[in-house]
């Protein structure tokens, strides 16, 4: 009777390592990238600043407080939201 080799309990895990190197570098860092990103774009956020928030509005910032943001879509129509409801700046405008 042929003896078998006994095989390194390691070496039956390698394909589960292998796939989490993938899925750690195909997902999860382009994921935490975007993240440090959005988060750099929020704390640059000033006063007069075009944005579109994640529901569709846009509007132009007219005051920053710590976690919410105060924008006026038209004329004499103002609403808070939070920050990071903003998905992006447009512009940032001079007056």
């Amino acid at each position: 009777m042929p003896q078998t080799q006994a095989v390194s309990p390691l070496i039956n895990l390698l394909p589960l390592f292998f796939i989490f190197f993938i899925f750690y570098f195909l997902i999860i860092r382009p994921q935490k990238n975007k993240e440090k990103e959005h988060q750099k774009m929020l704390s640059g956020l000033a006063k007069n600043d075009e944005v579109i928030t994640s529901g569709g509005i846009h509007g132009v910032v007219v005051n920053v407080k710590d976690k919410t943001v105060i924008l006026r879509i038209d004329e004499n129509v103002k609403i808070e939201i939070e920050k990071n409801c903003i998905v992006y700046v447009k512009t940032a405008k001079t007056n």
